[in-house]
């Protein structure tokens, strides 16, 4: 928890926060240890990540709280299905190329990947920037220059975003995968954190790939892949699978990358950029070692009590009799929290007065019912592989006494 909130400050001084700030923010962490794990590093007006936010902040200002801490995938490509993700902005209608970028760059390159420049666009499919009116007014709020990532460019524009139109008193700090591979190398340079002393040793690591391999072919197929072992590797803009091998981090041809699982040589790549972690190696440092409880979304909530179980094993595998007690105390470690409000018809620039009109009040959503904020539930019910866990319930082949949801602390 320490080496996370160190992490946690320093974000804030990198977001532009005094010393004073970023400590408090630390401090609030460790007083109420919760963290929006839900939407990618996505602008703050698109759909998914706004109402996310707002869900957030209705939490957050129920009890009191300074802070709104939060943790965006960026090992993420710019697009995804329907001309959505981190690339692409929907305006009035049209879908508009946030960084007017070529399809080969929005298909292959990561958000992370520091092979900038990157500058706001909004083009349209003919090229043309900001060609509505809801473009043009966002684009005189962003930021102009240039930044060597498009995570970097989209941190910058949400915290212009925050601090001039949401009408909050509390304050934005945003974690990207930058900032766990450094807290990551923190653990690494500390002799006496479990993940120096024992993760490299006794076949740790390699017994958490082997129960991975074991989900990806069971009934819980699908919930949690072993795309990459532990860490990506960076490369041209682009994460590249890596696997480990006889004591080492491979990747395969043509990048030829090898880095030998060893602490001080796996920190010496975090900090150099030349790796960064996976999404399994990032829930174990912001949240399952800490004991931070995780807000994400509806895969989120059966993967993460998943992934504690992955972590369970490694624990169990290193004798660490201790640790594993103190994660088998979590009573809610992880809940849903990503696309809870889900208003029909949502238009994030009218909600905070990005067009002229005032912004509506928080505490309009605060008298919603669950039932009623978020929506027809598509996300749950529209999905294969929700349907599949389904099956494997009905027939009971899982149940809440498997053992691989032991550890979901329900």
């Amino acid at each position: 928890m320490e080496l996370l909130c160190h992490c946690i400050e320093r974000a804030g001084r990198k977001s532009g926060y005094d010393l004073e700030e970023a400590r408090s923010a630390g401090l609030q962490l460790m007083a109420s240890p919760v963290l929006q794990t839900g939407p990618h590093c996505m602008l703050l007006i698109e759909p998914d990540a706004f109402y996310t936010h707002l869900f957030s902040l209705l939490g957050l200002c129920a009890n009191s709280r300074q802070w709104y801490i939060t943790y965006h995938a960026s090992t993420v490509s710019f697009s995804e299905k329907s001309k959505k993700g981190p690339g692409w902005l929907w305006l009035e209608g049209e879908p508009l190329n946030v960084f007017g970028l070529p399809r080969s760059r929005m298909d292959s390159l990561s958000i992370c990947g520091l092979n900038g420049p990157y500058r706001f666009a909004f083009s349209n499919a003919k090229g043309d920037p900001a060609p509505n009116a809801s473009a043009v007014h966002l684009f005189a709020e962003l930021p102009t220059v240039e930044f060597a990532s498009a995570a970097d460019a989209i941190r910058a524009a949400n915290q212009t975003l925050w601090r001039r139109k949401l009408p909050s008193p509390i304050r934005l700090l945003q974690l990207d995968d930058f900032d766990i591979a450094d807290l990551v190398a923190d653990h690494l340079d500390d002799q006496e954190s479990w993940m120096s002393a024992r993760f490299f040793g006794d076949k740790v690591a390699e017994s958490i790939l082997v129960a991975m391999d074991r989900l990806s072919i069971g009934p819980w197929k699908g919930w949690v892949r072993r795309t990459t072992d532990l860490f990506w590797r960076l490369e041209k803009g682009r994460i590249v699978p890596l696997r480990l091998q006889e004591n080492a981090l491979r990747a395969a041809a043509p990048s030829g990358f090898e880095l030998k699982f060893r602490p001080d040589n796996i920190a010496a790549g975090l900090r150099q950029r030349a790796i960064v972690p996976s999404l399994y190696t990032v829930f174990l440092v912001t949240s399952i070692l800490p004991g931070v409880r995780a807000l994400g979304g509806c895969r989120q909530t059966i993967y993460y009590p998943l992934m504690r179980y992955l972590t369970a094993v490694g624990l169990e595998q290193s004798g660490n009799s201790d640790l594993l007690a103190e994660l088998r105390g979590d009573d809610r470690p992880g809940l849903w929290g990503h696309r809870v409000l889900k208003p029909a018809g949502g238009y994030p620039f009218q909600e905070i007065g990005l067009l002229g009109e005032g912004p509506r009040p928080l505490s309009e959503y605060a008298q919603i019912p669950l039932v009623q904020s978020s929506g027809d539930l598509g996300s749950f019910t529209g999905d294969p592989i929700w349907a599949n866990l389904s099956k494997q319930i009905a027939s009971g082949v899982i149940n809440s006494g498997s053992v691989e949801w032991q550890w979901s602390g329900s």
